[in-house]
């Protein structure tokens, strides 16, 4: 029947393509038959099911990397020795040089204690190395390692590095101030303390509560002469130094003197124990004494302490009574061979009694009472607590660059300073500890406040000619260790503040007319204060070592990353740095942070760490030329070119979006809404190129240019569209967009989907450009092997805010081209406005097609791809070309011969002018010369060359045939579309197949108008053509 009827009907059809009547097409697909080669239809797909095979393509993520810093000059005063060497000096010999070193010795040992000390000095050898190199690249303003780490690494790194160095800094004050408070009450005048304790066992507690007391008055005298004047401050400074200087030399002196003389200090023992000098006032190290006019025996003062009472019969400890007392030197001397003793480590648990391993003594069972008169350990020792106590003494380094303002020529002082600085106090530290271990008893350099001694300081114990020169210069050395933190934390504090990139320390940066940090005083105080409330220096020292080594940390790794970037603005002065030396400096940095105290390495870690992620969320946008930009450069390009080793799998395969959007007059996005499909498409995804043509010439539209990508930029941030924009200048649009797919994208980092609007109302536009454009558009994709998504009816899409509604998407599968109308309601439905929405798959069976095994088949592909949906097999018999397909494709066909025959008339009258506007320009004498272009010719050739404005014209456009494949081509249109809108009139979105534009231009009109009839009736449409590649597998 159906042979018959379009036998007949051919005599109306122009078959001038010469097909076939029973051609190899169906009747039904006849709009993609030109690609069934590369694109098949569903049902011949679901046949070769078992060998479906996967293809690649893909892309990945993106970073960005910007540009250098401006240098600040400065005045020059300062030399070498004045500006760097002793600021560093005074700042890295301090309070634990005089009150825990000997103690560090007596616990860890000789070696031990030469290991601390070796390992906290190369980690600030270390340190300083990286940090002459890049305080020798280019000049250093004041605010000196927050400045380098920030200039450096960025503003996240400097804000957090910068604010941990801060508080490192603040917490030194109160450390140093704890230090001067424990010298005054302990072995100044001990007489002033102010809480008492009745027993022992409150003693520790009395002690710590006077530390506050007096760490708290302490802090606010030194507040307040910081406030009146820094100058003050720097006046003294030079004093303390020179106390800080006598007391080493003394230490040394008394030293080599010991060899000789030794100082006169017993220590009394009973058996091995050492006993509290404090607790026997009659000073007879004995159980009893003889009174020798009447010879009779008198117990001690000692005997009272172990024993229930003074009668020689009376009821005593047993330890007591087996040993006896004994009196040792204190000090035995640099001769006297006591190193070999003291070579190994003794670490003690809290509440051990201190004892001397040599001495003899019969061992009681039972452990000794804290009433005892013995000499406790207050703190349970080990290597690692000792590390961190002992860091503080060698952190200062910075003091140099912290001036670099103050300098005659910052890049030559600071690296021979800091370094020279570095070398003097290791050699004096790792002296030291062997001048204490061969010189002190081990009971001694194990008693940390002296109680042996009747409480004498211990490294006072071995200075000379007294021990109140080490007293009053450790005294007056931390003190103004103190006063040089109060000094510099605040103004550090207003370098970040003023930097800009924490906005609730905006405050900070404000001060006194003449600059100095009023309010960045005062939060120092109040944080020192916090320190001082802690009031034990060995729970502080571990505090502050965190924060140092988190700064000295990233001073390493600064230089590291610069060297090894080899960024073009990394010039050194200072040569002699390496990066595996700054790696090794981290290591040891972060090795030592976790050996000291884990938990507070952990704690400063994610107070770091907080920091830097409030930068970047919230902190001032700041382009200081840092590593870490470069470092997200290098990491881009070797992403990318890892990329470029070969296409992505298809797993990978996701939409990486080119957006093309057009403007109006005004530069206002016409078609916003495609900007947020894409969004909903992506949901931050992936890569995204928002791309626009402007029309003109480069050269004048340049500034054009930027505006529309403001307009773009804005409009993304609007839409949360993650990604970049990419504006062409072009004499025409198409040549423009043509040359942004060609070229939009890096290397593995290309679009590989097209997303673009339909033409609106392209049917009443005079212009033909904008819908030439499209199917030109069409073309370029598909030459490029591009996936395209056109949505139409556009306005109508869901908004970002809209609430999520329940519905159904649509998809229908009419030709498989690489799987793209599978995979995109499966991306939408991620996005919370296509949440709720079912999916269904709909597919075309012809009437060779065995529709119930189709279905079984497409169940079990979807199946296969871990994709939920419902799934529909639509029978199309191959009905006849009816009346309405005839009159739809005449219309056509006519409307397109009159676009035609106007265009052309329109053309004939520009022509015209143009001729006219030629003659007119041509001189008088030329002018007055007749026209050759009458009023007769012109109507004459208007006559010819106009087919519609005759009568005949009218008449040959009436006896117009319809073109057999177009009737085809309407026939298949017009039967898909009946069949969508009967089943998904209702649906929130439809996927369909885009047909491919015809390979012969002059169709261009027929494809649009067939492409209008295929949608016709649907109010969401989103039309897909593959790239020719695979995008989805049902392996794994």
């Amino acid at each position: 029947v159906g042979e018959g009827n379009s036998k007949i009907s051919s005599v109306y059809i122009n078959n001038t393509h010469g097909v076939d009547d029973d051609d190899f097409y169906d009747r039904n697909l006849a709009l993609f038959e030109e690609e069934m080669d590369t694109r098949p239809k569903v049902s011949s797909l679901l046949n070769r099911l078992a060998n479906y095979t996967n293809l690649t393509q893909g892309a990945k993520e993106h970073e960005e990397a910007e540009i250098p810093p401006r240098p600040v000059l400065s005045s020059p005063q300062m030399g070498t020795f004045m500006g760097v060497y002793l600021p560093c000096l005074q700042n890295i010999f301090g309070v634990i040089l005089f009150l825990r070193l000997t103690w560090v010795v007596g616990s860890a040992g000789v070696l031990q204690g030469l290991c601390i000390v070796f390992i906290c000095c190369c980690c600030t050898m270390l340190t300083a190395i990286s940090m002459s190199a890049i305080a020798t690249n280019g000049v250093v303003p004041a605010g000196g390692s927050y400045f380098m780490i920030s200039r450096s690494l960025g503003p996240e790194f400097g804000g957090a590095v910068g604010l941990c160095f801060y508080l490192g800094t603040t917490f030194a004050g109160a450390m140093y101030i704890l230090g001067a408070v424990e010298i005054l009450l302990m072995y100044i005048a001990p007489e002033a303390a102010i809480f008492s304790s009745k027993g022992p066992d409150g003693e520790g507690a009395a002690m710590l509560n006077n530390m506050r007391v007096y760490g708290s008055i302490c802090l606010l005298l030194m507040s307040l002469l910081v406030f009146v004047g820094v100058k003050y401050v720097n006046k003294l400074a030079s004093i303390f130094l020179a106390c800080v200087i006598i007391s080493i030399l003394s230490i040394y002196i008394g030293a080599l003197v010991s060899a000789f003389k030794p100082p006169h200090f017993t220590v009394c023992m009973l058996g091995n124990r050492s006993i509290n000098g404090h607790d026997f006032p009659d000073d007879q190290c004995a159980k009893t004494i003889l009174h020798v006019p009447a010879s009779v025996e008198k117990t001690t003062d000692l005997w009272r302490q172990f024993c229930q009472g003074t009668d020689l019969n009376a009821s005593c400890d047993d330890y007591f009574l087996h040993n006896n007392f004994t009196k040792i030197d204190g000090i035995p001397g640099l001769a006297s061979g006591i190193l070999s003793e003291n070579l190994w480590s003794s670490y003690l648990s809290k509440g051990d009694v201190i004892e001397k391993g040599s001495l003899n003594s019969s061992n009681v069972a039972h452990s000794p009472s804290i009433d005892q008169p013995y000499v406790f350990a207050d703190i349970t020792t080990s290597f690692t607590l000792l590390v961190g106590i002992f860091f503080p003494s060698v952190t200062g380094i910075m003091a140099g660059s912290n001036r670099s303002g103050d300098l005659k020529d910052a890049q030559r002082s600071i690296p021979i300073g800091t370094i020279l600085a570095i070398l003097t106090t290791s050699i004096v530290y790792l002296s030291s500890v062997v001048l204490f271990g061969a010189c002190i008893d081990g009971v001694v350099l194990r008693d940390k406040f002296g109680d042996s001694v009747k409480g004498n300081l211990v490294v006072g114990t071995l200075a000379w000619p007294t021990p109140w020169v080490i007293v009053i210069g450790s005294f007056f050395s931390t003190c103004g260790a103190g006063l040089q933190s109060l000094t510099g934390a605040p103004r550090l504090l207003q370098a970040i503040a003023k930097d800009n990139i924490i906005p609730f320390l905006r405050v900070f940066g404000h001060g006194k007319a003449n600059g100095e940090p009023t309010w960045a005083l005062l939060l120092t105080a109040l944080i020192a204060e916090l320190g001082i409330l802690i009031a034990s220096l060995d729970l502080v020292a571990p505090i502050l070592t965190m924060f140092f080594l988190m700064c000295y940390l990233f001073v390493n790794l600064a230089c590291a990353l610069q060297t090894l970037l080899r960024t073009p603005n990394w010039r050194p002065r200072f040569s002699y740095y390496h990066w595996t030396l700054s790696v090794l400096g981290m290591t040891i940095c972060l090795v030592l942070m976790f050996i000291s105290s884990w938990y507070y390495a952990f704690v400063a870690m994610v107070i770091a760490g907080m920091i830097y992620k409030y930068i970047e969320y919230h902190g001032a946008e700041k382009e200081w030329g840092d590593g870490i930009r470069g470092l997200s450069l290098s990491a881009a390009r070797y992403a990318l070119l890892r990329l470029e080793e070969g296409p992505p799998h298809t797993k990978n395969w996701r939409p990486q979006l080119l957006v093309l959007l057009k403007l109006d007059e005004d530069a206002h996005v016409k078609s916003p809404r495609l900007l947020t499909f894409a969004s909903q498409l992506k949901a931050g995804k992936g890569l995204t190129i928002v791309g626009t043509v402007v029309s003109g010439n480069f050269l004048q539209s340049y500034g054009e240019a930027l505006a529309a990508e403001q307009t773009l930029k804005h409009l993304m941030d609007k839409e949360r569209v993650k990604g970049f924009c990419q504006c062409i200048v072009a004499q025409k649009p198409r040549d423009g967009i043509s040359h942004m797919i060609q070229s939009s994208g890096l290397g593995g980092m290309k679009p590989n989907t097209v997303v673009m609007g339909w033409p609106h109302a392209w049917r009443q536009s005079e212009d033909p450009q904008a819908w030439k454009t499209f199917i030109n558009t069409v073309r370029v994709t598909t030459a490029a092997h591009l996936a395209l998504l056109v949505p139409k009816n556009i306005s109508l899409f869901p908004s970002n805010s809209e609430p999520c509604a329940e519905g159904y998407i649509d998809v229908w599968w009419i030709v498989h081209d690489g799987g793209m109308l599978m995979l995109l309601p499966f991306l939408l439905r991620q996005h919370k406005v296509w949440r709720k929405c079912g999916m269904r798959i709909f597919t075309v069976a012809q009437m060779e097609d065995n529709s119930i095994q189709m279905k079984k088949d497409l169940a079990t592909f979807l199946y296969h791809l871990r994709i939920v949906a419902e799934v529909e097999v639509v029978e199309m018999h191959d009905s006849d070309i009816s009346a309405y397909t005839y009159e739809r494709t005449l219309m056509m066909e006519q409307r397109s011969q009159m676009l035609r025959q106007m265009r052309l008339s329109k053309s004939d009258r520009e022509r015209e002018a143009q001729l006219v506007k030629d003659r007119n320009s041509i001189t008088e004498h030329h002018r007055r010369v007749q026209m050759t272009w009458t009023k007769e010719k012109t109507s004459q050739y208007r006559a010819t060359h106009s087919g519609c404005s005759t009568p005949e014209g009218f008449r040959d456009m009436l006896s117009i045939r319809p073109d057999h494949s177009n009737v085809r081509r309407m026939h298949t249109a017009v039967k898909l579309n009946e069949v969508i809108v009967n089943k998904s009139h209702d649906a929130r979105l439809v996927l369909l197949n885009m047909p491919g534009p015809p390979r012969n231009p002059d169709g261009d009109e027929n494809y649009m108008e067939f492409l209008e009839v295929l949608t016709e009736g649907l109010e969401r449409v989103l039309l897909v053509r593959g790239g020719g590649s695979e995008v989805i597998t049902i392996y794994s």
